[in-house]
């Protein structure tokens, strides 16, 4: 079978396409480094040509609300338009737990438009929706510093490893098209600030945690359900406490 990974060079993208190729499937890891933009229609064609999956897992390089709407919404046109002419039989894509919840939240916006194109293209799909990465807490930790603390949200988290999420991406892409949404989600709930602090201690960095219901996600408050899902998720199986070893090495 031919699938195509649209960021197929980035963090899940790139152990997706090692699954997928470990199980004998030709796999084409399309980004812009490979020679396929979804932005500019370069070497999108030829990239889906004879292909019966497509998996887009392409962010954007910008969080900024017009650009990252901009993203989504020219890659998602393009990618469809592609697909239609090349035939393909399930597109797959990867989004967030509590998207519909976050509207107060560009990005989140920009999400839910390129659901929301998937959903009227007319190919059949299926659209996952993940909880936070565990690779991202230095980020989220980031996002709030101000001085030498950090002001989090204490509403509830469940992260998941990016190889849990790859693990899934790749039995996705050999399933059947739901022409629906499933959730996946970590083995652990915890709140945000909780976690974040547990990261910070683990790593050495003295950086205070500061829990403020106030403190914004990406734009958006959260409720203490925002970004978890009690929908059933598929749960991965690394622990963070599994995770966080593996996270330091080179």
């Amino acid at each position: 079978m031919k699938i195509v990974i649209i960021g197929g060079t980035g963090l899940i993208g790139s152990k997706t396409v090692e699954r997928l190729r470990e199980q004998g499937h030709e796999v084409i890891a399309a980004s812009p480094n490979t020679g396929v933009n979804t932005i500019t229609g370069e070497g999108l064609d030829e990239a889906l040509s004879g292909a019966q999956v497509v998996v887009d897992l392409a962010n954007s390089p910008s969080f900024e609300d017009k650009a990252v709407l901009e993203f989504f919404e020219t890659s998602g046109r393009n990618l469809i338009a592609a697909e239609k002419s090349a035939a393909v039989r399930h597109h797959i894509a990867l989004s967030v737990v509590g998207t519909e919840r976050l509207q107060e939240s560009g990005y989140f916006r920009a999400k839910l438009a390129q659901e929301n194109l998937i959903k009227a293209a007319g190919i059949p799909y299926t659209i996952v929706h993940s909880t936070q990465f565990m690779e991202f807490l230095s980020g989220i930790a980031q996002s709030g510093t101000v001085g030498d603390e950090v002001h989090l949200s204490p509403a509830y988290v469940q992260p998941i490893a990016s190889d849990d999420v790859a693990d899934v991406m790749a039995d996705i892409a050999l399933a059947q098209p739901l022409n629906g949404t499933l959730e996946i989600a970590g083995p652990e709930r915890s709140r945000l600030s909780d976690l974040v602090e547990r990261y910070l201690k683990a790593m050495g960095d003295s950086r205070k945690i500061q829990p403020d219901p106030e403190a914004r996600y990406f734009g958006a408050r959260l409720e203490e359900g925002s970004l978890v899902s009690d929908n059933n998720p598929r749960l991965g199986r690394i622990t963070f406490e599994q995770w966080f070893p593996t996270s330091r090495k080179p």
